[in-house]
C-alpha cells in the first residue's frame, strides 16, 4: 500500500493482502489500529501486547516508545480488510468458478455460433457462385437463339438482296449485249454502204438489223423500300414465332365469366357491367365473384402473356388452378389456388399472398406482363412497358392452371371496369 497518513507502510515485495496482515497473529487484520509510528495491528493484539506493561510501550515493529497506551482506529483499512476477506472467501471462490464457468460456455457457444456462421457465409457463397454460373449459361443460352436468329434473318435478307441483285442486272445485261449486236450489225452495214459508194453499180445486200427492245426500267425507290424500311422492327416482329416463351395470344372463356362480365365478340375484352347477362349455367362459371379465365390452360413448359388495364382503379390478374372453387367467395391466395397481383384505389398494388403484400411501384403500369413457368413453379409479373418486375411467387402452382382475370366491381358513377387481352400480330420468318 502506498505510504500515506491513515495507510500502512507499502510493501515492496508482499502481496496486499501481507500488506494487511498483523505482525503479532499473522492473520487478516481485525478491527485494525494505528500507533503513531504508523503501523497497524489488530486492536486485541496489541492490547494483549501492551498488557501488563507499566510505563511507556513500545511498537512491536519498530521498537519505538510511547508515553502512553494511544492508538487509533483505522476505517480505511478495516474496509479494505473486509474487501480482501470477502473476495477470498469460499463463497466468493465458488462465485468467481462459477461466472468464469458460465462466461467460457457463453464464450464458446458464441465462437461456435460464428464459426456455423461463417460456414453459412461460405456455403452461400458457394451457392451463390454456382447459381450465378448456371444463369450465365442460361442467359449465354437464350441470347445465342436469338443471335442465331438474327444471323439467319441477316443471311436470308442478304441473299435475297444478291438474288434481286443478279436478276436486275441480268436485265440489264441482256439489254446491253442486245443493244451492242445491234450496233455491230449497224456498222458492218454502214461498212458495205461505204463500200458500195465508190464503185455504185447496185445496191449493196445489206444484213438485217436486230430489233433492241425498250431498255428497262430500274425503279431505285421499288428496289430499296423493301431494304430502306425499318428493319429492326420487322426483324423483332418476325422474331415473334421463335421466342420461347412468345407472347401468347390468349381469350377469354365466356363459359367462366361471371354474369356480371361481357365478353366481347373476339373474346379479346372483358367488362364489368352492372346488367347480369344470362348464361346457362355449369360447373365452370364464377358465380361469387367478379371472375374469368382465360380459354387456354397451362400445365408444362413456359408461358408469357401481356394484359393492358389501362387506368382502371382496381383489378385483379394472374393465375388459378384448375380445381379452384368458383361458387363461393374465396380470399385470392396460394393456399386457395390463386397466385395474383392486384390493384385497389388506383395506386395500392398488393401480391396475392396471404395477408396481402404491398407491393410499391414508381408509376402505375398500363400493361401487365405475366410470366408462368410450370416446370420451375414461378409466377412473376412484369410492366409489359420496360419490362421491369413487379412481383414474383417462387413457389407457384402445381398441375393445370389457367390465367386469370378480375374486372372488380366498379363503384358509383366510375367507368366500367375494362381488361384487354394484347396480341401482337405474328410475321413469319425469311424462308
Amino acid at each position: 500500500m502506498a505510504a500515506a497518513p491513515g495507510a500502512p507502510p507499502p510493501s515492496t515485495k508482499g502481496s496486499l493482502r501481507e500488506d494487511l496482515t498483523c505482525a503479532i497473529c499473522c492473520e487478516l487484520f481485525r478491527e485494525p489500529v494505528m500507533l503513531s509510528c504508523m503501523h497497524h495491528f489488530c486492536k486485541a493484539c496489541i492490547s494483549r501486547y501492551w498488557r501488563g506493561t507499566q510505563g511507556p510501550v513500545t511498537c512491536p515493529q519498530c521498537r519505538k516508545e510511547f508515553r502512553s497506551k494511544q492508538f487509533q482506529t483505522n476505517y480505511l483499512v478495516a474496509a479494505m480488510v473486509e474487501k480482501v476477506r470477502s473476495s477470498t472467501s469460499d463463497t466468493h471462490i465458488r462465485n468467481l468458478e462459477k461466472r468464469l464457468s458460465e462466461s467460457l460456455v457463453s464464450y464458446n457457444s458464441r465462437k461456435e455460433d460464428l464459426i456455423c456462421s461463417i460456414r453459412k457465409d461460405k456455403d452461400k457463397m458457394d451457392i451463390i457462385k454456382r447459381v450465378g454460373t448456371d444463369l450465365q449459361v442460361h442467359v449465354r443460352g437464350e441470347f445465342r437463339v436469338l443471335h442465331q436468329i438474327l444471323q439467319e434473318e441477316e443471311a436470308c435478307m442478304l441473299d435475297q438482296l444478291r438474288r434481286e441483285e443478279e436478276e436486275e442486272l441480268e436485265k440489264v445485261q441482256h439489254h446491253l449485249e442486245a443493244t451492242e449486236l445491234a450496233i455491230l450489225e449497224l456498222q458492218n452495214n454502214i461498212k458495205l454502204l461505204q463500200q458500195s459508194n465508190i464503185a455504185l453499180t447496185e445496191f449493196p445486200q445489206l444484213r438485217p438489223c436486230a430489233e433492241v427492245n425498250t431498255a428497262p426500267d430500274f425503279d431505285i425507290s421499288a428496289f430499296s423500300s423493301k431494304y430502306m424500311a425499318p428493319l429492326q422492327y420487322i426483324t423483332w416482329r418476325r422474331m415473334f414465332k421463335a421466342l420461347k416463351p412468345g407472347p401468347a395470344a390468349l381469350t377469354f372463356d365466356v363459359d367462366t365469366a361471371h354474369p356480371s362480365i361481357h365478353v366481347s365478340r373476339d373474346k379479346t375484352v372483358a367488362v364489368e357491367c352492372d346488367v347480369m347477362t344470362q348464361h346457362t349455367s355449369n360447373s365452370k362459371r364464377f358465380l361469387q365473384c367478379v371472375n374469368i379465365l382465360a380459354a387456354q390452360g397451362f400445365q408444362s413448359g413456359r408461358h408469357y402473356w401481356e394484359v393492358e388495364v389501362g387506368s382502371s382503379p382496381k383489378w385483379d390478374l394472374g393465375v388459378a388452378s384448375e380445381t379452384v372453387n368458383r361458387n363461393a367467395r374465396i380470399k385470392l391466395s396460394p393456399e386457395n389456388g390463386y397466385w395474383t397481383l392486384r390493384l385497389r384505389n388506383g395506386s395500392e398494388y398488393w401480391a396475392g399472398t396471404q395477408p396481402w403484400t404491398r407491393v410499391q411501384l414508381r408509376s402505375s403500369p398500363q400493361r401487365i406482363g405475366v410470366y408462368l413457368d410450370c416446370d420451375e413453379r414461378k409466377v412473376a409479373f412484369y410492366d409489359a412497358d420496360d419490362m421491369s418486375l413487379l412481383c414474383l411467387f417462387s413457389k407457384g402452382p402445381r398441375g393445370k392452371v389457367f390465367p386469370f382475370f378480375s374486372p372488380c366491381i366498379s363503384e358509383n358513377r366510375q367507368k366500367p371496369h375494362t381488361v384487354k387481352l394484347v396480341h401482337y400480330p405474328s410475321v413469319a420468318l425469311a424462308n
